[in-house]
């Protein structure tokens, strides 16, 4: 198999507010949108996309339509706090996780997303010495 794209495609009961969370708060920008469907990349970094779908849209499989549930969205980032300055303190958006360092290696906080969708903001830290 010769792979020349991979990216996650989220079912959403609302493509366009789903597809301005995403633009709005995590810096994607928009390269198509349908109304029913958004394709999304990263204004930092174009090798990273996600796209949106309505999730009862005549493309989806009959039995899978729903909207994404039970699904966290990590990104990245090389300055987390900085991150949780900008969305949480002056941006406003409620954590649904604050702003910490896990023994595990990495620093972290998690805002909820479009259709209940989380979205973990990361920056690996060494792991501790107990989890080591």
């Amino acid at each position: 198999m010769e792979l020349t794209s991979c990216y996650p495609v989220l079912l959403s009961r609302d493509v366009p507010s789903a597809r301005d969370v995403l633009t709005r708060w995590f810096d994607f920008e928009v390269v198509f949108d349908s109304g029913w469907y958004a394709s999304l990349r990263h204004n930092g970094n174009h090798a990273q996309e996600i796209a949106v779908v309505a999730h009862d849209h005549p493309t989806v499989p009959a039995a899978y339509r729903t909207a994404a549930q039970g699904v966290i969205l990590n990104l990245e980032v090389t300055d987390v706090d900085a991150e949780w300055e900008r969305l949480v303190v002056e941006g406003g958006l409620e954590p649904a996780l604050a702003l910490r360092s896990e023994d595990f290696g990495q620093r972290h906080f998690i805002v909820p997303g479009p259709d209940g969708l989380l979205v973990d903001v990361i920056t690996p830290i060494p792991p501790s010495g107990e989890f080591s």
